[in-house]
């Protein structure tokens, strides 16, 4: 099981957070000139890296708000908790073969 550090309500199971996907994805500008394959392709297609990938959490069992964390897929380890908005951190990143 995952320890989440939530940014408002500090260390919590991850029983409490629900997962919102991959973070940084840019929604399309006008979305109605975007063809139904470019529409697929930012709905439904990611990168499942093997590795460090950021993603969005919500805190849906305490502060119900939304951050950032940078977790590493392999290892499960979490490098870096942050802000919706923001930056994601500079990190060490490792390589899987």
């Amino acid at each position: 099981m995952l320890l989440i550090d939530c940014p408002h309500c500090g260390p919590r199971s991850e029983m409490e957070y629900s997962y919102g996907g991959e973070a940084h994805i840019h929604r399309p500008k006008d979305p109605q000139k975007v063809s139904d394959a470019e529409w697929a392709d930012f709905v439904f297609l990611r990168d499942n890296t093997k590795g460090v990938i950021l993603e969005r959490w919500n805190h849906a069992q305490g502060c119900r708000r939304w951050f950032n964390v940078a977790r590493d897929t392999v290892t499960y380890e979490i490098l870096a908790v942050y802000p919706m908005g923001s930056k994601p951190p500079k990190l060490e990143l490792k390589t899987y073969v």
